[in-house]
């Protein structure tokens, strides 16, 4: 039973370092062990310039075109203009629309500070030599040419509009072409304090004939990771969508790239999506007061590191001089769990906890509950690990008092090990007898601790996930609970508590594992100076609690004589 406890111990410390390996290989750049090497960074040639005329044919196109009416990849006519970018300023975002299809081409965040430069603010959306992240619209027919997100619009006024004191919304109206005997008006609407922004899409039919054009909502971005994201973090860049019937689905790059793409049938519910850590965009469609629409559902690779993933709603059929309107909302912002929840079924888990999310939306609760009691969310985290060692004070008691009496009877084994170590069946039997004897369990140290992995594993990923963390100071130097700890004090803390639960904890008697149980907090601690500050409070205060709850139990037994590894 003591070899099955350090078998345990093994394989978690060889996955450990396996996954620190692979999390500094591509960190360093390096090919990863689990998944493909990274597509290149987008070549510089490549990518659409920000403006100007020779940008509609760099512009990245959707969806390959099928029998049924695709998204549209026709490279377009040439404009006897260059597009203008149309800026928008509210309190939360700073955004501009080109008129190079009406696409949303750039949305700052202007709360929230870029990590590895604080004096900027984070950039969602671009269109750069470097970056590639679009909202795009148009619209498609089998057989048709119509306004797409290649078609040149134009615009009354293209001055700034900049939210003025005492003023709700800015509205900026865009109008195409007659393309196809359609005319396609597209209106944006920004609203004070909200990442959602209001589409409406009106379609007008001038032709002389009924059309059946399909409406398509897309987002386009590059395959890279977020500026600044460490490989450490192990979070979800791409796209994704839900459907009431196939509920939340992450779609992998690597899966576009081979073709492989899962999404979803056809629905008259859900969302697309594309989701980083931190932050998130999404095209939505069932918005308050209007019908269900019918979509279809279609992710794809656009072109070199680009991919798109886009709803496809078919319109009604439009006899002549008919319009049409459809309205849609664009979210673009952070996951703020709460908010996102009242905006769509669903959206609310683009904030990605995995497979614990069962366990870690209850815990995030908890810890709203506990932020808006205490105002701060590094003493919210104290006080949540607190309450969690509350509720398992009696399983992690079971768990140190089996510890103990092992640490009582180890030289014991120890003496026994060195006497039958040409006999190991009776060695077998004899170390039997003595935790029979001594009313020793070896594996009471584990199963307690077993049981509370997944509670620890879904609050690891609650303060991983929750942008809330982000610029949220706790004392003195920790200004900001998202970033890693600037002096490496809580790193350098945690890996001291870690030491000193291993010195707590029974010595194996065979001398290599003992020096090696030594070795183990101190590789597994590197990561934490790579990891943010709240995980290392997190685990900082639960290894403080352990400590105090296990040099209780010791000291009642009196097993704490102070053993380190010899040297031999």
């Amino acid at each position: 039973m003591t070899d099955m406890r350090r078998t345990i111990l093994w394989v978690v410390f060889s996955m450990s370092l396996i996954l620190l390996w692979d999390a500094w290989n591509k960190h360093t750049g390096r090919p990863s062990m689990f998944s493909p090497t990274p597509v290149a960074q987008q070549k510089a040639a490549s990518a659409p310039p920000p403006s100007g005329a020779a940008s509609a044919a760099a512009l990245p196109a959707p969806a390959q075109a099928g029998a049924s009416g695709s998204i549209a990849t026709q490279a377009p006519a040439a404009s006897s203009a260059a597009s203008q970018q149309l800026e928008i300023v509210t309190d939360v975002v700073k955004a501009r629309i080109d008129t190079q299809g009406g696409t949303l081409s750039y949305l700052e965040l202007l709360h929230y500070a870029d990590q590895e430069d604080r004096r900027r603010n984070v950039v969602l959306m671009d269109q750069s030599a470097q970056r590639v992240y679009l909202a795009q619209t148009g619209l498609i027919q089998a057989g048709r040419s119509f306004p797409n997100h290649f078609t040149a619009f134009s615009v009354d006024d293209a001055t700034p509009r900049r939210l003025a004191d005492g003023q709700d919304r800015v509205e900026v109206k865009l109008s195409s072409p007659v393309v196809g005997g359609l005319q396609y008006v597209k209106t944006y609407t920004f609203q004070r304090g909200q990442y959602t922004i209001g589409v409406r899409h009106e379609i007008i039919n001038r032709a002389d004939e009924t059309l059946e054009p399909q409406l398509y909502l897309q987002l386009v971005r590059d395959g890279n990771p977020p500026p600044g994201e460490s490989s450490f973090y192990f979070t979800f860049t791409g796209p994704a969508l839900y459907t009431e019937q196939k509920k939340f689905h992450k779609v992998e790059f690597k899966d576009i790239e081979r073709g492989k793409a899962s999404t979803a049938e056809p629905a008259d519910n859900g969302w697309v999506a594309m989701v980083q850590h931190y932050f998130a965009s999404a095209w939505l469609l069932n918005v308050p007061g209007h019908d269900r629409m019918m979509r279809e559902f279609r992710a794809a690779k656009v072109s070199d590191n680009l991919y798109s993933i886009a709803m496809v709603v078919p319109l009604p059929p439009m006899a002549a001089g008919q319009s049409h309107r459809v309205e849609s909302t664009l979210f673009v912002g952070p996951q703020e769990e709460k908010k996102l929840a009242a905006l769509a079924p669903g959206l609310e888990l683009v904030k990605d906890y995995g497979w614990f999310t069962i366990l870690a939306k209850p815990l995030f609760w908890l810890l709203d509950k506990l932020h808006a009691l205490l105002g701060n969310w590094g003493w919210s985290i104290v006080a949540l690990v607190v309450l969690l060692k509350a509720a398992f004070y009696g399983l992690n008691a079971s768990a140190y008092r089996s510890m103990a009496k092992m640490k009582a009877v180890a030289p014991r084994i120890t003496e026994l090990r060195e006497r039958y170590k040409d006999k190991p069946q009776q060695m077998q039997q004899e170390m039997m007898r003595i935790y029979r004897e001594e009313k020793v369990n070896p594996m009471g140290g584990c199963l307690p601790i077993l049981i509370q992995i997944p509670v620890f594993i879904a609050l690891y990923w609650v303060l991983l996930s929750s942008v809330e963390m982000r610029n949220a100071p706790w004392i003195l130097w920790i200004q900001d609970l998202s970033a890693k700890d600037p002096y490496y004090i809580l790193p350098l803390l945690m890996t001291a508590s870690t030491l000193l639960q291993t010195w707590l904890n029974p010595t194996p008697p065979d001398p290599i594992q003992a020096k090696m149980m030594w070795i183990m907090p101190l590789m597994f601690s590197v990561m934490f100076f790579f990891f943010p500050a709240g995980l290392v409070l997190y685990w900082l205060t639960n290894n403080l609690l352990s400590i105090a709850q296990q040099w209780y139990i010791n000291k009642k037994l009196g097993v704490l004589e102070l053993k380190f590894p010899s040297k031999d």
